[in-house]
């Protein structure tokens, strides 16, 4: 009788102090997210007009204020608020405000709204049909509203002015917890607007098993249909990547997505437990994608390159980028045509840099890396522009403020 009452006791002060515990642990992410939030917002959206104007998308005080450059970023208008009200904002890190102006100088903005449970946010949305003067009032694209991860959002629009936006959402995990059943990571959703951002489709489930914290990378290919690529959960626990082509069936609900979707498009074999915070970037050159990526696994460490010109049946041998010593990281890539660029963040213990690399032959071959800009205090990952036939990086960094670089390599 008394080793049962000692039995019930120790197992009685055993659960006290696991509530306890996960108490704490609830607490400490609390406080963790709210200091993420309140900590000032450096990532910022950019895009070169059809006209060689520059539109910047920052966030300040909740709001996501817009503005344009005609001196590629020497000043800048006044900024608009796109958001009447003033949210939570996530534009650190992973996350940056996504701008697109079209032809006709229609805006279309995304942008992820924090919540105050940890690590839960909303997809949202709105345009300007007056160039950038007036915006709609903001939309939730995720039909899912329970506060949980609807976040990393992605954008495109096609020559078509259809707007595609691809997100991690973990509505599927929470409900497999609620039945009891195992579920890895995340997934991806993705919805489509046909009216020009007036209104959207239902949204639709693109993939199980994603990473939950590792952006989604979009581009628009040779046939006006985005492709997405993100750090997809392989086997039992092996991040790498997976692409998926979005068609129209799909983003219209004509058909449910299946494991057939997803294609592989990296085998570096990295199995971990855990979210990196690093996504990978896309860009075409008509039907030939290009590809970065950053991976630890036992295949390949570090950062990459590669394309593919048969829709990610094949890619090229992936190419090495950076300084190992210098902790590469969050590689970019655009297209210009043949001319195809690459830029990443090193750090070498005190100062940040951004490095770009640089091929004339589509990818084929590449000159030497050369660093293009620098900073010694906090700073977002590069973002890489177009206008017309020169790229440019766009950083913004908390000493030096924000930047608008042409991508000259040097010595050139």
């Amino acid at each position: 009788m008394i080793v049962r009452l000692f039995g019930f006791l120790f197992a009685a002060m055993f659960a006290v102090a696991a509530m306890a515990a996960e108490e704490h642990t609830r607490h400490d992410m609390s406080a963790m997210w709210k200091k993420s939030m309140a900590r000032q917002q450096l990532s910022v959206g950019a895009i070169f007009d059809a006209h060689g104007m520059l539109w910047r998308a920052e966030v300040r005080d909740g709001f996501i204020k817009v503005s344009y450059s005609a001196d590629t970023g020497e000043t800048f208008s006044e900024p608009v608020n796109a958001n009447p009200v003033p949210e939570a904002i996530s534009a650190n890190g992973e996350t940056r405000p996504k701008i697109y102006v079209t032809a006709s100088g229609a805006l279309y903005l995304a942008w992820t709204q924090s919540l105050e449970v940890p690590f839960a946010g909303n997809v949202r949305f709105t345009h300007s049909e007056d160039g950038g003067r007036t915006f709609s009032m903001p939309v939730t694209i995720n039909n899912n509203h329970d506060p949980i991860t609807h976040r990393f959002e992605a954008m495109g629009v096609n020559a078509k002015g259809q707007v595609f936006l691809a997100w991690l959402d973990k509505r599927e995990a929470v409900l497999a917890k609620l039945q009891g059943r195992p579920f890895s990571g995340i997934s991806v959703y993705a919805a489509m607007s046909d009216d020009e951002g007036k209104s959207f489709h239902p949204d639709v489930k693109v993939a199980d098993h994603t990473c939950e914290c590792c952006r989604i990378a979009m581009a628009i290919d040779g046939s006006d249909t985005p492709v997405i690529a993100w750090r997809h959960i392989f086997g039992n626990n092996v991040r790498d990547h997976g692409m998926a082509r979005l068609d129209n069936d799909l983003l219209t609900g004509k058909r449910k997505a299946s494991e057939a979707d997803v294609q592989r498009a990296t085998d570096d074999e990295w199995e971990v437990a855990a979210c990196p915070h690093h996504g990978p970037s896309l860009a075409f050159s008509g039907e030939v994608m290009h590809m970065t990526w950053f991976d630890n696994g036992r295949v390949r460490s570090g950062i990459f390159y590669a394309h593919t010109a048969d829709g990610g049946m094949h890619f090229s041998t992936p190419l090495a980028l950076g300084n190992a010593d210098r902790q590469p990281s969050h590689p970019v890539v655009l297209s210009i045509g043949q001319d195809v660029y690459v830029a990443w963040k090193e750090f070498d213990g005190e100062t940040s840099s951004i490095q770009a690399m640089h091929s004339t032959n589509g990818g084929k071959e590449w000159g030497k890396a050369w660093q293009v800009a620098s900073t010694r205090d906090d700073a977002e990952h590069p973002l890489l522009l177009e206008k017309g036939t020169q790229a440019y990086l766009s950083w913004n960094t908390l000493l030096d403020g924000y930047r608008v670089i042409p991508l000259q390599e040097s010595g050139k």
